[in-house]
């Protein structure tokens, strides 16, 4: 497919480095709750696998908090501000410049779920990875931000505007790795809930951690609407007051091929039947 072919970008890339710049600029720690959940995650992972790491690649970097004992560490980030701060390179994920074989270990917390060409991005970072080295991603994935998602319904009827970006399911998820070429594919989400007072405190985390609107078909939202879906957030609180919305972490994890990882089971290769293993007495017992 040519370029002139591409499917035109569901994510405004310029929108999208704005949104990071300005958070870069704000007290982004204030909101960076979720990614420190990821990030926890992401290292909770590294920690078990038994092995060192020379050069690790940690991309969607707003900060310096990945850290792995006895490694470099590159980092890249899709919003100039964030880059800067941690002397990384601002770049998108599907236009990764780095070599092939170029890490041992590539970590991404937060950001693969605003990214145009994620099978490309994907197979980006496998191809950074030398062999057997290992990939452990975390983003926003399917189930998240629903009572926004209601809110919104409520406040916009049965045409809502373009306003919630497309979410991917765990098993979605699980298929990109095997179509990106990783082996030993691992997906596996957990979930986060959060209480909020008022509509407007979840606009202004979202806003926060650069994680609003940024689809190419947005429209700005009248006062009217935000108005009517304010309330009914509102509306869904408990007897304190305070709504939940739920945020749903999808954790990747998917190897570099190499001829030492072990293989499936060649089919048809079992020795013994599922009804020994079963204990099930014949048919004429």
């Amino acid at each position: 497919m040519s370029a002139t072919d591409s499917p035109p970008d569901l994510f405004d890339r310029h929108a999208r480095r704005r949104r990071r710049d300005r958070a870069a600029a704000g007290d982004y720690a204030a909101h960076a709750f979720l990614r420190d959940v990821m990030v926890e995650g992401l290292l909770e992972r590294l920690s078990v696998v038994k092995r060192g790491f020379a050069d690790v690649l940690d991309i969607g970097s707003p900060d310096a908090q990945i850290v792995v004992p006895g490694a470099r560490i590159a980092r890249a980030d899709p919003g100039f501000g964030f880059a800067r701060a941690v002397a990384g390179v601002q770049v998108d994920e599907d236009r990764l410049p780095f070599a092939d074989g170029s890490f041992d270990a590539v970590l991404s917390a937060g950001v693969l779920d605003q990214v145009n060409d994620l099978p490309g991005a994907l197979t980006l970072i496998r191809r950074a990875l030398r062999p057997d080295g290992v990939f452990l991603g975390a983003f926003l994935g399917a189930g998240s931000v629903p009572a926004l998602r209601a809110a919104l319904r409520s406040a916009e009827g049965d045409r809502p505007a373009a306003r919630l970006h497309p979410q991917i399911d765990v098993r979605s998820a699980g298929d990109l790795l095997v179509r990106a070429g990783f082996a030993l594919p691992v997906a596996d989400v957990e979930t986060f809930d959060v209480r909020y007072a008022s509509f407007g405190r979840l606009l202004y985390d979202l806003r926060g951690m650069a994680a609003s609107n940024i689809l190419t078909g947005r429209s700005a939202m009248t006062r009217g609407t935000l108005a009517r879906a304010a309330a009914a957030f509102a509306d869904a609180a408990g007897p304190d007051g305070r709504t939940t919305e739920r945020f749903s972490i999808v954790f990747l994890t998917g190897w570099a091929p190499d001829a030492s990882q072990p293989k499936p089971a060649r089919r048809g290769s079992a020795t013994a039947s599922l009804a020994a293993a079963l204990r099930v007495p014949p048919a004429d017992a």
